[in-house]
């Protein structure tokens, strides 16, 4: 037995360099000797500097003490394990045992009669091997001390190759874990396994620091639990469902427009469910020139595949047209999908669809909706290209990136297919997978192929975040189907009641298209011919011995365009197919109309979907609705005429916008203090008609009431 040391004991964790284990050092000194001894480490074996536990050695907790007993135990051949503890209420646990892994003795087993089980080979022979602690607190500070140790062995202890094959030293570590998980779904046999580790490892056969059968018990185990949690998964998932079911039977006894359907499995469980609106089927009706399938997610849906349908109004605002949840994404499931959706919308075909890149999806859309045209979305494309080939290419991946962006923006389908097979070439992608994939579907996703195709301004950034933000929102912190289901109900039920706010849109230029233009479409639309109006004093035309025009920017020498003009009917078609894409005139085109002294498009060119009484609302009885007509033109004459006379100069603009916010505030005050209304929403968007207003200086206002 080691006596306690008259100075105090200093237990310093730390890496040791002959091996992978932590060691612990003890020193007997002052504070001061004990923060120099580390410097020991570079001259000393961890071996040698580590000494055996003694009877008054101190540590912080048990654990660091099982630690440090565990260490020595490994370096002198045996192991320990953690044997019993007491605790007390005012202290919790204050007492700990750690024998050898060969102490006491292995319990007799019966059988239920009485018999004796066939004795298997234990390891326990009663070895007093042991280490016991005790908890004090010394000036406040929980410390353990050891009280008794005995490094006596009635066995032999095992040599360095020996002992780490003991159970408590058999770890199978977690990167190793994910390898052997990894190597036994793709259909290796345990022994492989353990082949594999040894090759990658590079140490020679039996080296491992665990065993064939630790492998074998490990990935059983694993295979065990994933089947219990896919079990109750299995039954909370069928719970789940079921309430679903139930909630949309509900809503079709409260609402008749409520539309949803489903589909069984073999053993009669729910496979499939989509369901949707009656608002969603009323703007389906007006607004079903484009539509955009997403599956986005499986987060909360037990593997189900979580499908939506979307639009977009004349006002340019994302519209929810319903939503499925699939149980795989199988042609067979996208099919049933589709049809579903056809239905609840009353039969009536998309004339565009926008997808991702799924296969299953593809073939699906061919089978159900041959008629319909097919179009990927870039930025889902755009999302999964990193992914796809930032590892392969290391270095080069910003160079083909810049490349691939190129190849997108492409204009001449016959010019893609050159830059394409010069691309695959240069980075050697000829038997990439992905690659295959993309070029398949090059006819869905390239503009040089799908510029021919109506996508109503659904392909931009912004409309791409609004779906985002749609389906974050009804995602975010939902727990179970049935209040997933509810969110859906709510956020498609904002969509509805979103109305317009009263909106002045200021004129940019002089030229009477732009304020006809402004009079017919809705503030999205008006803004985005507006734009291209702007940009079309920036071009040039040359008129062709056949009537057609040749386009150019007054800087750049390439990206001319072909405008026809074909004047018996009064038709424009332009090269860069802007306005069969969006539905909006391009720059070109309005170019050639201002040089044909045009001063109104004709009728053709503004379509219904962007025409401001084009609109959800108009089933709304009007009638019912207190509007003063009178009252409102006369409002309406009277901003018209200010914004007109205050656009003359900064300063007349200035007094204006001081002088009109500070007597609006007053007057939304006085009317706050009114008795409220009826509840009836007015909607009253400025939208000036006039054309014999004074003409400004050309000074652009952005003035939104």
């Amino acid at each position: 037995m080691t006596s306690i040391p008259s100075k105090k004991l200093w237990i310093r964790r730390q890496q040791c360099p002959c091996g992978d284990w932590k060691c612990y050092i003890a020193y007997e000194g002052d504070a001061e000797e004990a923060s120099a001894a580390p410097e020991l480490m570079k001259t000393e074996k961890a071996s040698e500097a580590m000494v055996a536990p003694y009877v008054g050695m101190v540590f912080k907790s048990d654990e660091d003490a099982f630690d440090y007993y565990g260490n020595f135990a490994r370096k002198n051949g045996f192991s320990i394990r953690k044997e019993r503890s007491r605790l007390s209420p005012q202290l919790g646990i204050y007492k700990r045992d750690f024998v050898c892994y060969r102490s006491g003795f292995a319990p007799v087993k019966k059988k239920p009669n009485g018999e004796h089980h066939r004795d298997r080979k234990s390891v326990r022979c009663g070895c007093d091997a042991k280490m016991y602690l005790s908890k004090e607190i010394v000036e406040g500070v929980p410390q353990w001390f050891v009280v008794q140790f005995s490094n006596v062995h009635n066995h032999e202890l095992l040599e360095d190759d020996q002992v780490r094959l003991l159970p408590a030293y058999r770890k199978i570590h977690e990167a190793d874990q994910e390898r052997i998980l990894l190597l036994s779904k793709a259909g290796f046999p345990i022994h492989r396994i353990v082949k594999m580790l040894e090759l990658e490892k590079g140490i020679q056969g039996g080296q491992l620091p665990f065993l064939e059968r630790d492998v074998r018990n490990f990935v059983q185990n694993r295979k065990k639990v994933v089947q219990e949690n896919e079990a109750m998964l299995s039954e909370k998932r069928e719970n789940d469902i079921l309430e679903l079911l139930e909630a949309c039977k509900a809503m079709k006894e409260a609402d008749d427009d409520f539309v949803y359907d489903f589909t069984v499995d073999e053993h009669e469980k729910v496979a499939n469910i989509a369901w949707s609106y009656g608002g969603s089927v009323n703007a389906y009706s007006m607004f079903n020139d484009v539509v955009y399938f997403d599956t986005p997610y499986r987060s909360i849906t037990y593997g189900l595949l979580f499908g939506a349908w979307f639009g977009i109004d004349n006002y340019g605002r994302t519209i929810f047209f319903g939503c499925v949840l699939l149980q795989d994404e199988t042609p067979r499931s996208f099919s049933w999908a589709l049809q579903t959706f056809v239905r609840f919308m009353r039969g009536r075909y998309p004339q565009t669809i926008v997808t991702d890149l799924d296969p299953g999806l593809r073939d699906a859309l061919r089978s159900e909706l041959p008629s319909t045209k097919h179009v990927i979305s870039i930025w889902n494309i755009l999302s999964k290209v990193p992914s796809w080939f930032s590892l392969a290419l290391d270095s080069r991946y910003a160079e083909f990136k810049s490349e691939f962006d190129a190849l997108y923006q492409m204009d001449n389908a016959e010019e893609f297919e050159l830059q394409w097979n010069q691309m695959i070439s240069v980075f050697g992608l000829g038997a990439d997978k992905h690659i295959d994939l993309l070029y398949s579907s090059r006819a869905s996703w390239a503009l040089s192929y799908v510029k021919v195709f109506y996508l109503a301004r659904m392909d931009t950034t912004t409309y791409s975040k609004s779906i985002d933000a749609f389906l974050k929102g009804i995602f975010y912190g939902q727990t179970c189907l049935r209040s997933f289901f509810e969110q859906v109900g709510i956020s498609a039920n904002i969509q509805y009641q979103v109305r317009q706010e009263i909106q002045y849109i200021c004129l940019k230029t002089c030229i009477p298209i732009e304020e006809q233009a402004r009079s017919i479409l809705t503030p999205f639309a008006f803004n985005a011919l507006q734009h291209e109006l702007l940009l079309a004093m920036q071009y040039a035309t040359s008129e062709m011995a056949n009537g057609s025009y040749i386009v150019r920017h007054f800087k750049r020498m390439d990206g001319e365009r072909l405008v026809i003009w074909l004047p018996e009917e009064e038709q424009i078609h332009c090269s860069c197919k802007e306005f069969e894409f969006s539905g909006i005139l391009c720059r070109h085109a309005l170019r050639v109309f201002m040089a044909k002294n045009y001063f109104e498009l004709p009728d053709r060119y503004y379509l219904n979907r962007w025409r401001r009484e084009y609109s959800l609302f108009l089933d709304v009885d009007r009638n019912n609705q207190s509007v003063d007509d009178e009252w409102f033109q006369e409002y309406q004459s009277l901003a018209e005429t200010l914004f007109a006379e205050s656009s003359m100069t900064k300063e007349r603009s200035d007094y204006v916008r001081r002088e009109l916010t500070k007597e609006l505030t007053r007057i939304l005050n006085e009317v706050r203090s009114l008795p409220e209304t009826d509840g009836v929403t007015m909607d009253l968007t400025v939208s000036p008609t006039s054309r014999n207003l004074p003409e400004t200086d050309g000074v652009a206002m952005d003035l939104t009431v």
